[in-house]
């Protein structure tokens, strides 16, 4: 068997690191900028209805699928690459009573698990920018979508150098290391075919959620200790990257953004 490729290895870890105790227990249910709230607006945006088709790449433990059967009827495939978030993600669905309109493939963004056409809209959250192969997502998301189907993406923005604090695999895991400009997410699904309609920067959300985090660091370091140590984490060595995504966003360096696009008819 070959050995595995950098692209390869990075996107292992990080789909490990993401099925990890620690990230669950500071991110919470979702997993990334804006949350739920975030999510409810975008499927509003993409017209999301009952008996609609829904795919969510890098779907994570699955809240987003589980919010798009739930409240706005649809039929939804998560695909994510972590094993262990997976059956996380099957858990819960089971517990919510969605079974029978939420499904979870184990699969790469990259070479997604589904036919041509399948689906009435995608959405992938925070996620892209973690991909080495961003142009191989790109068209995969608009192989699967059919005519006249709906992208909403939402993503880091990084529009110039990260810290150094932030690059390397610290960086990966944090959803910025190889962020785009937002300039540069539009080339990569306008080259993809798909006609980009609407973006906006969100990165009060981005702020909120380190904001957030470090919340649940205090909070947990003060009642719950030993829920930390068992995760592994070490909110003295947490600290410095949250203060250093804090100064980025506010130097403009780095944001969120909302994209919405189209499989032309």
């Amino acid at each position: 068997m070959p050995d595995a490729s950098p692209a390869d290895e990075v996107k292992s870890c990080c789909a490990a690191a993401y099925g990890t105790d620690a990230v669950a227990l500071l991110l919470g249910e979702a997993y990334h900028p804006g949350g739920l709230a975030l999510t409810r607006e975008m499927a509003g945006s993409l017209r999301v209805g009952t008996g609609d088709r829904v795919l969510d790449a890098a779907c994570g433990p699955g809240a987003t699928a589980r919010l798009l059967a739930a409240e706005r009827g649809a039929r939804v495939d998560g695909v994510d690459l972590g094993g262990t978030t997976l059956e996380r993600a099957r858990a819960l669905t089971r517990e919510a009573g969605l079974e029978d309109r939420v499904a979870f493939l184990h699969g790469d963004a990259e070479h997604l698990p589904v036919p041509d056409g399948a689906y009435d809209a995608l959405v992938c959250e925070c996620a892209l920018c973690t991909f080495p192969g961003k142009r191989a997502a790109a068209a995969e998301f608009a192989r699967v979508l059919r005519p006249g189907g709906r992208l909403g993406v939402t993503d880091v923005v990084v529009e110039g150098g990260l810290p150094r604090e932030l690059a390397g695999i610290a960086g990966w895991i944090a959803c910025i290391a190889d962020a785009l400009p937002t300039a540069g997410y539009l080339e990569l699904l306008e080259g993809a075919g798909l006609r980009v309609g609407l973006v906006e920067r969100r990165d009060a959300a981005l702020e909120r959620m380190i904001d957030r985090i470090e919340a649940r660091l205090r909070v947990l370091a003060m009642t719950a200790p030993d829920r930390l140590a068992e995760a592994g984490v070490d909110a003295g060595a947490v600290a410095p990257y949250l203060e250093a995504a804090r100064r980025a966003v506010g130097e403009g360096r780095v944001g969120y953004a909302l994209f919405f696009a189209e499989k032309p008819a």
